[in-house]
């Protein structure tokens, strides 16, 4: 027995340090998740912001069943489709400024296309090609995350070094459901709200972590409210309503640039097609609980809005389809092309300046291929004439 055990022992009342350095209350997410289109409200929407949003939409199906489709046909190794996520992968492209980063997972190289990133370059990777397929400095874009969360650490970093220069930068990274419940989540959080990092941390909770339905991941009211936890705020929203999700992340990304500090969102959202073209998802989930989502379709949603207060005809929807069309048409024929790769591209962009290990290495591979080289049926006909 301790002496604080004993009976009518000493026991301090805890310091002032030991209550809560934060009220919970502004803290906490809304019981449901925030609408737009549909009610009173949508009636305020700007209605330029809401005819871009339906064009990203329009092309961003399309992009995703291209993509889908070059799967099939060999053209790509892999495609994690974000087919019923558009309005995510849109509304967080469109609320970024020039300088601001954008740190995507596997799943979101349609957000990395909306950002501006060629649609060839954004799926280099997945056809695996080159690197990362494109210069992340010069889109703003880090690389394609295929580990889970692990961009989100990286995004904090770059937010807290941005803000020690006083550079005006904000970091947005994506994430989904199964990447909360990994270690790396836990870290960029805590991390960020005790440095008030000026990042948007945006989770796309599409039901299912590969064949992990949600509820055997966490017992948490919703992911929103994890940001509780670390001293931030938890927004939840429709994530199939490209006006809440724009609005919730222009919000959260006034407050990171203004000196806010960080902000959780939850989007709820649905992935319509399976993980990935590897992956059976009838072996975990019913037709008729993507039937169901279907109904909720974020460019339906959209359009209805749309066409509801006349901003859309039948010609400006066939307008959009018309240029996700072309769109398509050109990644089908870019991809179509095999690239030309060179060995030697191993060793580039790996360092700024080459290890002195690098350099070892790759002139063992320059002098194999010369020998290579030497002895392929071409050089020796080209010798002896």
């Amino acid at each position: 027995m301790t002496v604080l055990e004993q009976p009518g022992s000493y026991r301090p009342t805890p310091p002032p340090a030991w209550q809560p350095r934060t009220d919970p209350t502004p803290l906490l997410p809304d019981p449901e998740p925030f609408r737009l289109l549909g009610t009173d409200a949508a009636a305020d929407l700007d209605p330029e912001l809401l005819r871009r949003l339906y064009g990203q939409l329009v092309r961003g199906r399309r992009y995703n069943t291209q993509a889908t489709a070059l799967t099939r046909q060999g053209r790509l190794a892999v495609y994690p489709s974000s087919t019923g996520q558009e309005a995510c992968e849109v509304a967080a492209a469109l609320v970024l400024q020039e300088q601001d980063w954008l740190f995507p997972s596997y799943r979101d190289t349609l957000a990395a296309v909306a950002r501006g990133l060629d649609p060839v370059q954004a799926l280099t990777l997945l056809r695996g090609d080159w690197h990362t397929g494109y210069d992340p400095h010069e889109h703003r874009v880090a690389p394609l995350c295929t580990p889970l969360a692990t961009q989100l650490p990286h995004a904090v970093g770059l937010a807290h070094a941005a803000r020690l220069k006083g550079d005006d930068v904000v970091a947005l990274a994506m994430v989904g459901d199964g990447g909360t419940s990994e270690g790396d989540f836990h870290e960029a959080l805590n991390f960020a709200a005790v440095w008030q990092a000026p990042v948007v941390f945006l989770v796309q909770n599409n039901g299912f972590a590969i064949s992990v339905p949600l509820a055997k991941q966490t017992a948490a009211p919703s992911l929103a409210h994890k940001a509780v936890g670390y001293g931030m705020p938890g927004r939840l929203v429709d994530g199939n309503d490209a006006a809440a999700v724009h609005q919730v992340l222009s919000e959260a990304m006034r407050r990171a640039r203004s000196g806010g500090g960080p902000t959780l969102v939850e989007a709820v959202t649905y992935r319509i097609e399976a993980h990935t073209n590897a992956d059976d998802a009838t072996r975990y989930r019913t037709d008729a609980e993507v039937e169901m989502w279907r109904a909720h379709d974020p460019i339906v949603l959209l359009e209805r809005e749309l066409t509801g207060r006349k901003l859309l005809d039948e010609a400006g929807m066939e307008a959009e389809r018309q240029a996700a069309e072309r769109m398509a048409a050109d990644l089908r024929e870019r991809m179509n092309q095999d690239p030309v790769l060179d060995p030697m591209d191993l060793f580039t962009h790996v360092y700024a300046e080459q290890t002195v290990q690098l350099r070892e290495q790759a002139d063992r591979l320059r002098a194999e291929l010369a020998a290579a080289e030497e002895l392929s049926p071409g050089h020796q006909e080209g010798t002896q004439r």
